[in-house]
């Protein structure tokens, strides 16, 4: 191989990258917003699964079935969201990557329509807005070698200390890059999460029902932008 093709590799290897950054914190501020909605609305998480396993184990513990039921439904639509996902990612037959994009789009669109004719109850709210966030934490599983969850922080935090106290510990140069390049990608995406569900509160005031339009039309848009620059490539 050639300079000229080493150098075109790593060029397409860096970009490749920065793209995969880019989307992780896109959705994972579509994501912080969702869950912000899901707290608001029905007090419960639709993404943050670890605090609603916490709220499962509590409420088993002092007979609150009202909130088993719903911890449960939406714990078990999340599940098969991220399997379905995951399934779909993994399918030879399924050409079009962008496909969950427009799948989690089209879930949300729908189910806005539907809530805003109909009383939609509680229970199958947070399991359909619960199963679209499954779905969506199957888009971007990595950004470059590290491993990253655009729907939930515990594991985000957890990743960005970590690095964090390598990057400290560490003499060698190369690595010291790797856990800063890192490091800078998990704290990027943290904040990500937190400036969506920052906002929630402010666009649930002025979008009313329609509010999950929103984060559906960004993925759309996103999911479009993503196939051109693909074609192009």
């Amino acid at each position: 191989m050639d300079n000229s093709s080493i150098k075109k590799s790593i060029s397409v290897s860096s970009d490749s990258v920065k793209m995969q950054e880019r989307l992780a914190i896109f959705l994972a501020l579509i994501a912080g917003y969702i869950d912000g909605i899901g707290l608001i609305q029905w007090k419960t998480y639709v993404s943050f699964m670890s605090g609603n396993t916490t709220s499962l184990g509590a409420s088993l513990s002092t007979d609150n079935f009202g909130i088993v039921i719903t911890t449960v439904t939406v714990l078990s639509c999340f599940l098969v969201g991220i399997y379905t996902g995951t399934c779909l990612s993994l399918s030879k037959r399924i050409k079009n990557q962008t496909l969950i994009f427009y799948l989690v789009s089209g879930i949300l669109i729908l189910y806005t329509i539907l809530a805003y004719f109909l009383n939609i109850n509680t229970l199958l709210s947070i399991g359909i807005v619960g199963f679209s966030m499954g779905i969506m934490n199957t888009i971007v599983t990595s950004v470059g070698k590290q491993k990253v969850n655009t729907d939930f922080v515990t594991g985000t935090l957890n990743s960005l200390a970590r690095n964090t106290a390598m990057l400290t510990m560490t003499k060698d140069k190369a690595e010291k890059k790797e856990y800063q390049s890192n490091a800078i990608h998990l704290l990027l995406l943290w904040i990500g999460f937190l400036s969506g569900a920052f906002i929630t509160p402010f666009l649930l005031d002025y979008f009313g029902k329609w509010t999950l339009m929103i984060p559906a039309l960004l993925l759309m848009i996103c999911g479009i932008l993503i196939s051109k620059i693909n074609a192009k490539n």
